[in-house]
């Protein structure tokens, strides 16, 4: 994983970056843990200037999260090509190295933003920021951020975007809420993604998806959804509509990690 977020420490080795640890301060003398406190706040402050700057331009920003090979920008392509003609859409990728994603999108006529992170297991909110200066805003209806694929970390960053998105294949097994229940807790909605499959497999059971959501405490609309199949998409076009009409009717949208920050940083 990485070391700028606070991967490296696990229930196995906390203790040595705690109180009396070997590992409690850095060889200048500062707490471990006082720094990754202090990269999550200003990661924070941060996010919200980037949230200030998409509220003034009008933008709904979404972030999708998910493993790899989910189907983020196949999902992307198909909303692109429904919603391209009524609404402005523009697109910051995050990935590890290339631009293949980002390529994939200009390919539809929508400007796309790649960031490289190299090493670095999930985006920030100051990649973000780095970003949007290659970015024009003006006369944007919606801004996705496809985060690197990742079913940890993405969740417990927030990038200034309005709402999370969480896609989960239903190749992937319809238990990934329960084990990592971080970014399912965090999500403003879930989709289970290639959903065409369900007709090829007998190990996923959508409600049992569902449920595991729900033992989260987390009322999150669940949609199955397949970019292979058009007619079965409506209901997240939908629900983008209903979201971006919420946001120009001047509702207050943050996503989850803003109200239960604490609790996700805890978890992370």
């Amino acid at each position: 994983m990485c070391d700028t977020c606070g991967c490296t420490i696990t229930p196995a080795n906390a203790h040595l970056v705690q109180e009396h640890g070997k590992l409690e301060r850095t060889s200048d003398g500062k707490s471990s843990v006082e720094v990754l406190t202090r990269l999550l706040h200003e990661n924070d402050h941060q996010a919200a200037h980037n949230r200030e700057h998409f509220d003034r331009h009008g933008v709904l920003t979404v972030n999708l999260m998910s493993a790899p090979g989910s189907g983020k920008t196949s999902l992307l392509e198909a909303t692109i090509e429904a919603l391209g003609a009524e609404l402005s859409i523009a697109v910051i990728e995050g990935d590890l190295e290339t631009e293949n994603d980002a390529e994939r999108i200009r390919a539809h006529g929508v400007p796309a933003v790649q960031i490289t992170t190299g090493q670095s297991c999930h985006l920030d909110a100051h990649m973000v920021h780095d970003a949007l200066h290659a970015m024009d805003l003006d006369g944007v209806d919606l801004l996705f951020i496809e985060n690197v694929g990742n079913l940890v970390c993405p969740a417990s960053f927030d990038l200034g975007h309005h709402v999370n998105v969480a896609l989960l294949s239903v190749t992937e097994g319809d238990d990934k809420p329960a084990k990592y229940p971080v970014m399912f807790r965090a999500a403003d909605l879930v989709l289970l993604s290639k959903a065409d499959f369900l007709e090829m497999i007998d190990d996923f059971d959508p409600a049992k998806a569902e449920r595991h959501v729900r033992e989260l405490a987390n009322p999150a609309e669940v949609l199955s959804v397949s970019a292979r199949r058009p007619d079965s998409l409506q209901a997240w076009f939908d629900w983008l509509q209903k979201t971006l009409a919420a946001r120009r009717d001047g509702a207050s949208i943050t996503p989850r990690i803003e109200a239960d920050g604490a609790a996700l940083h805890a978890d992370h």
